[in-house]
Formats: C-alpha cells, structure tokens, sequence
C-alpha cells in the first residue's frame, strides 16, 4: 500500500543525501519517480547533497498542484512509481494535502525531505501539515553538531556569524556562510538559546580537515627492533 513518508531533522544532516539514495535504489531497481525540490543550493531545478551529488527535479512553484500535474504526466503516458519531495518545509498546506491524496488516489508513495523548525524554533506550516498527515514520520540517525560538540537541535540563522531572530521565515542561504551575507548554523539548544554561534564563541570548525597530510614530508624512519 502506498504512503506518504516524512523525513526530517535539522540542516546539514543528510536529508537530500537520503533523498538521492532512494531516488538511486528504486530507479536501479527498474522504477521511475519524480523529483520536486525548491530553492536548492544548486540551483533551480536541481535536489543536491553536500557531498557533490546533483539529480535533475521540478521545481516547485507556489502555485505548483501536485496532484494535476502527476495526474497530467500519467494521462500523457508518462510513469511514476513513486515521489520524492525535497525542501518540503517550504511546502504549502494545502501543497502537502495534494501529495496525501497523490497516494490514496494515485497509489503512488510519496517522500518528503525537510527541516521541521526555523531559525525561530516555530514549525514550518509545511512541516507541520506533513506531520499531521504522514502516515510515517521518521528523524534521520545522521546528527548534526553544534559548535560545542553537542548534538544539533536547532536551527540558527546569521548574519556575518552573528545570530538573528528576526525577519522573513524563508530566506535562501547555506549552512557556514560567515559572511555579511545570510548563512545558517546549527546549534544545541543551550547555544540557541543563548545565540552563540561559533563565530560570536570564536571557535573553529570541529575537523576543518580529515587527518591533513603533508605530501613533501619524509616519513620518520621505524625506531630498530628490540633484541
């Protein structure tokens, strides 16, 4: 039987990673889906991770109705085993009301990627209609790290590493982003609540590199074996 998945968590913990693997099993498997994402990183149209993997998606429109346009796509003949939606706390209530009867209707499961809270702790009104609606809810295993080393709850938004607590709900940026542009940062709740960011604690990054190594060094010779 069908049904519609919600997979959540904060930024930067893998979400679109997850996302691009389902998109990957179920098409090596002979399967065809669509993809709708919105706002990317990579650009219009385009579901990305942040280990450099890009898949090809439509983007979704305010206006986008879910459920004509796949019904559109399978009276032209097209095929759609299943959906995968990404960035889906940018969703519409009523958007995600059309994915719910996308799998009664259609029969065609539908899998939801996003974050469920902004920069304000609050609930994004598209996350918070897929949690209503889902018939599975699941919080991706993969955590995210405040700056301290704790684990992740919260999601931040800065300005030039400072964090802010005011404006729109939805502002384009990306996790790290120190400059005097918007960027985001994932924080404990303790540092959230508190608003130190890694910049305003002057701390680095927790492993800015993966075990550097210095190609021109020599290596040290092995000490003699013990007689």
């Amino acid at each position: 039987m069908a049904e519609l998945v919600f997979f959540s968590g904060t930024m930067d913990c893998g979400k679109s990673t997850l996302a691009l693997q389902i998109e990957h099993n179920r098409s090596a498997r002979g399967l065809g889906g669509m993809i709708f994402t919105r706002d990317d990183r990579a650009g219009e149209g385009k579901l990305s991770s942040r280990l450099g993997l890009v898949a090809e998606a439509v983007e979704v429109a305010e206006d986008l109705n879910f459920q004509q346009h796949l019904v559109r796509h399978l009276t032209a003949g097209g095929r759609t085993d299943y959906v995968i939606v990404d960035e889906a706390q940018f969703l519409a209530p009523e958007q995600v009301e059309q994915l719910a009867r996308v799998v009664d209707e259609l029969g065609i499961d539908v899998y939801a990627f996003g974050i469920a809270t902004d920069f304000r702790t609050r609930l994004f009104p598209g996350s918070q209609r897929l949690m209503e609606l889902a018939d599975r809810l699941e919080t991706l295993q993969v955590e995210a790290l405040c700056w301290c080393g704790a684990r992740a709850t919260h999601n931040a938004r800065t300005v030039g590493g400072r964090m802010v607590v005011e404006g729109a709900q939805v502002v384009v940026g990306d996790v790290g982003e120190l400059s005097g542009e918007v960027g985001y940062e994932v924080l404990c709740r303790r540092h959230h609540r508190r608003r130190l960011t890694a910049a305003s604690a002057g701390a680095g990054a927790l492993s800015p590199d993966v075990l550097p190594v210095d190609e021109t060094a020599t290596p040290s010779p092995a000490p003699p074996p013990r007689r």
